[in-house]
Protein backbone atom coordinates (compact mmCIF):
# COMPACT_ATOMS: atom_id res chain seq x y z
CA UNK A 1 0.00 0.00 0.00
CA UNK A 2 1.30 3.19 -0.87
CA UNK A 3 0.90 5.75 2.33
CA UNK A 4 0.22 8.91 0.51
CA UNK A 5 -2.76 10.41 2.69
CA UNK A 6 -2.32 10.18 6.48
CA UNK A 7 -4.71 11.35 9.43
CA UNK A 8 -3.57 12.02 12.85
CA UNK A 9 -5.59 12.54 15.57
CA UNK A 10 -4.34 13.81 19.40
CA UNK A 11 -5.72 16.47 21.64
CA UNK A 12 -2.06 17.95 22.19
CA UNK A 13 -0.68 20.22 19.94
CA UNK A 14 2.77 19.85 20.33
CA UNK A 15 2.53 16.16 20.21
CA UNK A 16 0.74 16.58 16.54
CA UNK A 17 3.93 18.83 15.83
CA UNK A 18 5.93 16.07 16.53
CA UNK A 19 4.73 13.48 14.70
CA UNK A 20 4.10 15.37 11.42
CA UNK A 21 7.72 16.16 11.37
CA UNK A 22 8.79 12.58 11.58
CA UNK A 23 5.96 11.66 8.63
CA UNK A 24 6.80 14.12 6.57
CA UNK A 25 10.58 13.52 7.03
CA UNK A 26 9.35 9.87 5.73
CA UNK A 27 6.73 10.70 3.26
CA UNK A 28 7.38 14.67 1.90
CA UNK A 29 4.47 14.03 -0.83
CA UNK A 30 2.03 12.67 1.82
CA UNK A 31 -1.23 14.65 2.70
CA UNK A 32 -1.69 14.45 6.30
CA UNK A 33 -4.50 16.26 8.03
CA UNK A 34 -4.40 16.55 11.78
CA UNK A 35 -7.61 16.62 14.19
CA UNK A 36 -7.54 17.11 17.87
CA UNK A 37 -10.93 14.73 18.79
CA UNK A 38 -12.53 10.98 18.04
CA UNK A 39 -15.21 12.54 16.91
CA UNK A 40 -13.36 15.11 14.48
CA UNK A 41 -11.42 12.05 13.85
CA UNK A 42 -14.45 9.51 12.76
CA UNK A 43 -16.29 12.35 10.98
CA UNK A 44 -13.15 12.68 8.38
CA UNK A 45 -12.59 9.35 7.70
CA UNK A 46 -16.50 9.02 6.72
CA UNK A 47 -16.12 12.21 4.46
CA UNK A 48 -12.59 11.36 2.94
CA UNK A 49 -10.57 8.46 2.14
CA UNK A 50 -7.42 8.00 3.98
CA UNK A 51 -4.36 5.40 3.74
CA UNK A 52 -3.85 5.54 7.57
CA UNK A 53 -5.30 6.79 11.16
CA UNK A 54 -3.35 7.47 13.64
CA UNK A 55 -4.96 7.65 16.52
CA UNK A 56 -4.13 8.78 20.34
CA UNK A 57 -5.55 6.45 22.72
CA UNK A 58 -7.22 9.11 25.30
CA UNK A 59 -8.56 11.71 23.92
CA UNK A 60 -11.43 14.69 25.39
CA UNK A 61 -14.52 13.45 24.93
CA UNK A 62 -14.67 10.17 22.31
CA UNK A 63 -11.91 7.96 23.07
CA UNK A 64 -9.15 6.72 20.72
CA UNK A 65 -10.36 3.38 21.77
CA UNK A 66 -14.01 4.15 20.95
CA UNK A 67 -13.53 5.72 18.16
CA UNK A 68 -11.31 2.39 16.40
CA UNK A 69 -14.63 0.78 16.93
CA UNK A 70 -16.40 3.29 14.75
CA UNK A 71 -13.97 3.91 12.25
CA UNK A 72 -13.64 -0.27 11.66
CA UNK A 73 -17.04 -0.69 11.31
CA UNK A 74 -17.82 2.13 8.79
CA UNK A 75 -14.60 1.32 6.80
CA UNK A 76 -12.85 -1.48 8.25
CA UNK A 77 -9.69 -1.86 5.32
CA UNK A 78 -8.29 1.28 6.74
CA UNK A 79 -5.47 0.80 8.99
CA UNK A 80 -5.39 2.27 12.24
CA UNK A 81 -1.92 2.60 14.52
CA UNK A 82 -2.92 3.44 18.30
CA UNK A 83 -0.42 5.59 19.81
CA UNK A 84 -0.64 5.42 24.07
CA UNK A 85 1.27 6.42 26.88
CA UNK A 86 0.18 3.47 28.93
CA UNK A 87 2.82 0.27 28.18
CA UNK A 88 2.06 -2.10 25.62
CA UNK A 89 1.01 -5.21 28.03
CA UNK A 90 -1.79 -3.01 29.07
CA UNK A 91 -3.35 -1.95 25.77
CA UNK A 92 -1.80 -3.79 23.10
CA UNK A 93 -3.91 -6.74 22.47
CA UNK A 94 -6.80 -4.88 23.38
CA UNK A 95 -7.11 -3.00 20.77
CA UNK A 96 -5.74 -5.51 18.42
CA UNK A 97 -8.94 -7.06 19.42
CA UNK A 98 -11.04 -3.70 18.01
CA UNK A 99 -9.65 -3.61 15.01
CA UNK A 100 -6.37 -1.94 15.16
CA UNK A 101 -3.59 -3.04 12.88
CA UNK A 102 -0.53 -1.44 15.54
CA UNK A 103 0.13 -0.26 19.21
CA UNK A 104 2.92 1.85 19.83
CA UNK A 105 4.00 3.23 23.34
CA UNK A 106 4.60 7.12 22.77
CA UNK A 107 8.31 6.70 24.64
CA UNK A 108 9.12 4.76 21.74
CA UNK A 109 12.00 6.21 19.67
CA UNK A 110 10.68 8.13 16.48
CA UNK A 111 11.91 5.29 14.06
CA UNK A 112 10.12 2.79 15.13
CA UNK A 113 6.91 5.33 14.51
CA UNK A 114 8.10 4.68 11.04
CA UNK A 115 8.69 1.18 11.26
CA UNK A 116 4.97 0.30 12.44
CA UNK A 117 3.56 2.17 9.38
CA UNK A 118 6.24 0.32 6.87
CA UNK A 119 4.82 -2.94 8.36
CA UNK A 120 1.15 -1.83 8.50
CA UNK A 121 1.63 -0.93 4.88
CA UNK A 122 2.05 -4.42 3.97
CA UNK A 123 -0.90 -5.83 5.30
CA UNK A 124 0.68 -6.82 8.46
CA UNK A 125 0.13 -5.87 12.47
CA UNK A 126 2.26 -4.16 13.82
CA UNK A 127 3.30 -4.83 17.90
CA UNK A 128 6.44 -4.78 19.82
CA UNK A 129 8.68 -8.31 19.53
CA UNK A 130 7.45 -8.64 24.10
CA UNK A 131 4.11 -8.93 23.15
CA UNK A 132 4.67 -10.63 20.58
CA UNK A 133 6.61 -13.09 22.64
CA UNK A 134 3.90 -13.46 25.20
CA UNK A 135 0.99 -13.72 22.82
CA UNK A 136 2.91 -17.08 21.03
CA UNK A 137 3.36 -18.48 24.41
CA UNK A 138 0.51 -17.51 26.26
CA UNK A 139 1.51 -15.72 28.64
CA UNK A 140 -1.67 -13.37 29.49
CA UNK A 141 -2.46 -14.82 32.75
CA UNK A 142 -6.22 -13.48 32.49
CA UNK A 143 -6.30 -10.40 35.13
CA UNK A 144 -9.72 -9.75 36.06
CA UNK A 145 -9.68 -6.16 34.35
CA UNK A 146 -8.96 -7.76 30.96
CA UNK A 147 -12.40 -9.19 31.10
CA UNK A 148 -14.04 -5.90 31.15
CA UNK A 149 -15.44 -4.34 27.89
CA UNK A 150 -13.89 -1.55 26.12
CA UNK A 151 -15.75 0.80 27.55
CA UNK A 152 -16.52 -0.75 30.90
CA UNK A 153 -12.73 -0.59 31.01
CA UNK A 154 -12.37 3.50 30.23
CA UNK A 155 -15.07 3.63 32.93
CA UNK A 156 -13.08 1.86 35.31
CA UNK A 157 -10.44 3.84 35.09
CA UNK A 158 -12.30 7.32 35.27
CA UNK A 159 -13.57 5.79 38.39
CA UNK A 160 -10.64 4.70 39.66
CA UNK A 161 -8.91 8.61 38.66
CA UNK A 162 -11.47 10.09 41.24
CA UNK A 163 -13.87 10.95 38.19
CA UNK A 164 -17.62 11.25 39.38
CA UNK A 165 -20.54 9.19 37.65
CA UNK A 166 -22.00 12.21 36.71
CA UNK A 167 -18.69 13.68 35.51
CA UNK A 168 -18.23 10.62 33.42
CA UNK A 169 -21.56 11.11 32.41
CA UNK A 170 -20.57 13.97 30.74
CA UNK A 171 -17.21 13.11 29.40
CA UNK A 172 -18.54 10.18 27.35
CA UNK A 173 -21.83 11.59 26.42
CA UNK A 174 -23.71 8.50 28.51
CA UNK A 175 -27.02 8.60 30.78
CA UNK A 176 -26.10 8.53 34.23
CA UNK A 177 -27.69 5.53 34.47
CA UNK A 178 -25.67 3.74 31.96
CA UNK A 179 -22.75 4.54 33.81
CA UNK A 180 -24.15 3.37 36.93
CA UNK A 181 -24.81 0.31 35.39
CA UNK A 182 -21.25 -0.09 33.57
CA UNK A 183 -20.39 0.95 37.44
CA UNK A 184 -21.60 -2.51 38.79
CA UNK A 185 -20.66 -4.42 35.92
CA UNK A 186 -17.16 -3.53 36.40
CA UNK A 187 -17.04 -3.88 40.81
CA UNK A 188 -18.66 -7.04 39.87
CA UNK A 189 -15.87 -8.58 37.53
CA UNK A 190 -13.28 -7.48 39.75
CA UNK A 191 -15.03 -8.30 42.77
CA UNK A 192 -14.45 -5.12 44.80
CA UNK A 193 -17.14 -3.25 46.32
CA UNK A 194 -16.29 0.69 46.69
CA UNK A 195 -14.37 3.41 44.78
CA UNK A 196 -11.47 3.35 47.17
CA UNK A 197 -10.50 -0.33 46.55
CA UNK A 198 -11.27 0.08 42.68
CA UNK A 199 -8.50 3.12 42.77
CA UNK A 200 -6.36 0.80 44.58
CA UNK A 201 -6.32 -2.15 42.47
CA UNK A 202 -5.87 0.29 39.41
CA UNK A 203 -2.56 1.25 41.28
CA UNK A 204 -1.49 -2.12 41.93
CA UNK A 205 -2.25 -3.10 37.86
CA UNK A 206 -0.24 -0.07 37.09
CA UNK A 207 -3.27 0.94 34.95
CA UNK A 208 -3.28 4.67 36.66
CA UNK A 209 -0.56 6.00 39.22
CA UNK A 210 -0.72 8.66 42.06
CA UNK A 211 0.31 11.43 39.76
CA UNK A 212 -3.37 10.57 37.84
CA UNK A 213 -5.59 11.22 41.05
Amino acid sequence: MNISRIILADDHSFIRLGLIQILKDEFPAAVIKEVCDGETLIKEVILHDWDLVISDLDMQGRSGLEALEQIKSIKPEIPVLILSIYPEDLYAVRVLKAGASGYLNKNSAPEELIIAIRRISLGKKYITSEIAEKLIDNKYDGKPHETLSNREFEIFKLLASGKTLSQIAEMLSLALSTVSTHRSHVMTKLGLNTNGELTRYAIVQHIINDVEL
